[in-house]
Parts: structure tokens; sequence; C-alpha cells
């Protein structure tokens, strides 16, 4: 079977290329496995997502959706959750998540369904101009998935998270940097040195402390704030061992720009 999902390696960023605008089976499991392999591997201290040709991702493939359809037994009950979404996407979506490193997502052009839910797993994304986004799902007579209706409602705010997903409108590029799913928006032919720059940026940076920055910002929403400061006060301590931290604290007082190595 082709390759569905590229990586490359260079000045400690791994880039994954997504080659179809569709969301196989095969693409879903090579990008669960490549997430999971930058996550174990310590040269790796950012990661950029990307897509090729016109197109990021346009969600679930659905020629291969309606055969599998077509060939599965309906289930016995009603209740029982798909098995696909189980076994593929939603580890798929947590473990680009949980990157313990920072992501970067080149939305390089059309973002649909699931695959708006790979790109809020981007911890900064940026988009070409121009680039339509649409939620998909009501579309097609399906609900959400991908964790898109958390992270729209953690981006957006409920109100309009609700209207794009019961009205899945096409909304563009700027108007998504507008409400604060898009951080930047270039030009086209632009997206991935722009993404592989800010990428090559964060994997030159202080990796522990973007870790726990991570970690504060995947509860802080939800936490208390006497949580979230309880959690600040274990993770200030792992981040103040780190000779990122005492190299940082010596440029400061060197006038000079600090050189992180990671550790």
């Amino acid at each position: 079977m082709a390759e569905t999902v590229t990586r490359e390696d260079s000045a400690g960023v791994a880039t994954l290329t997504m080659l179809r605008p569709g969301l196989s089976s095969a693409s879903r499991r090579e990008l669960l496995a490549h997430a999971r392999d930058v996550a174990g591997d310590e040269s790796v201290r950012a990661v950029l997502l990307t897509g090729s040709g016109r197109a990021f991702c346009v969600g679930q493939d659905l020629h291969e959706s309606r055969a599998r359809r077509a060939a599965e037994e309906p289930p016995a009950d009603p209740d029982q959750p798909l098995p696909v979404l189980v076994e593929e996407y939603n580890p798929m979506i947590l473990a680009l998540s949980r990157l313990p490193v920072p992501l970067v997502v080149g939305v390089n052009g059309a973002c649909a369904g699931a695959g708006l839910g790979v790109a809020l797993t981007g911890d900064l994304r940026v988009a070409a101009a121009g680039a339509k986004f649409t939620t998909a799902f009501a579309g097609v007579g399906l609900s959400s998935d991908s964790a898109v209706a958390s992270r729209l409602v953690h981006c957006v705010g409920g109100a309009r998270a609700t209207e794009l997903l019961l009205l899945p409108e096409p909304f563009l590029a700027e108007t998504a940097a507008h409400w604060g799913l898009v951080h930047r928006v270039v030009p086209a032919e632009q997206v991935r040195a722009e993404a592989f720059a800010l990428a090559a940026r964060l994997a030159a940076g202080p990796t522990v402390a973007y870790r726990a920055i991570k970690t504060v910002l995947a509860t802080a929403a939800t936490d208390s704030l006497e949580e979230t400061l309880a959690l600040e006060a274990r993770l200030q301590v792992l981040a103040g061992r780190t000779d990122d931290h005492r190299e940082a604290v010596a440029a400061f007082l060197e006038k000079r720009p600090a050189e992180f190595t990671g550790r």
C-alpha cells in the first residue's frame, strides 16, 4: 500500500505531510504511528503537520466510508460506539493533542470535518490566504467527531461553535484568524516555509518549559484556580532545574541571546 503520510526531520523539527486530502484508514493509522514515534524521539523538539496539493485535509474519505458501511453488519447495540472512531480517529487525535513538544499546523488549503479536528490539535496554526474551512458534519448527516465541538467551544465560544456545527457553511482563513482559530495567514505558496520557520523557532527554544506550558493549557479551561496554581507550582520546579533556565538567566544578565539545548 502506498505511503499516505511522510516524515522529514531537520533542525529539530519533524515535518509530517499528509499526501492525500481524505482521511483513509491507512492515513489515520500512519498519522497515529508517526505521532507516537515523534513523541518518543528525544531529537524532535517541535513538529510541523501539513498537507500537500490544494487541500490540507477534508476529513473522512467518503468513498472508503461508504464501502465500509456497505460491508459491515449494523451494530446489535445502537448505543455501541463506532469502532472506527474508537480504534482510529480517537487515538489519532489524542496522540497529536498530547505531543510533548509544540505542534505547528500548516493549513495549506481546504480544511473540513475531521480535518478541522486534526488542524485544531495544533498549538499554533498557519493558514493559506483564502483557504476554506467548514465543520461539514451536519452537511453529510453526521454528528461531530475528532473533538471538533470541544475545540470550537474552547476557541470561539459556545454560541459560534453551535452555529458552525448546525449551519456548516464555509468560512475563509481570514475569518478563522479573526475568530482565533488561526494564528497567521500567509500566501498559499508560503505556508510550508512560514510554518516550518515557526516550528524551527520553537525547536530552538526551552523544550521542558514548553512541555510544562502545554500541560497547564490542557486543563486551564476546566481546572479551578487552586488546581491551576498547584499544577503550575509543581511544573515550575521541573523547569527551574533545567540547563535552559540557567542559560536564560545568564543570558539575560549578560545581555546576550540565550542558546537553549532542550535540557
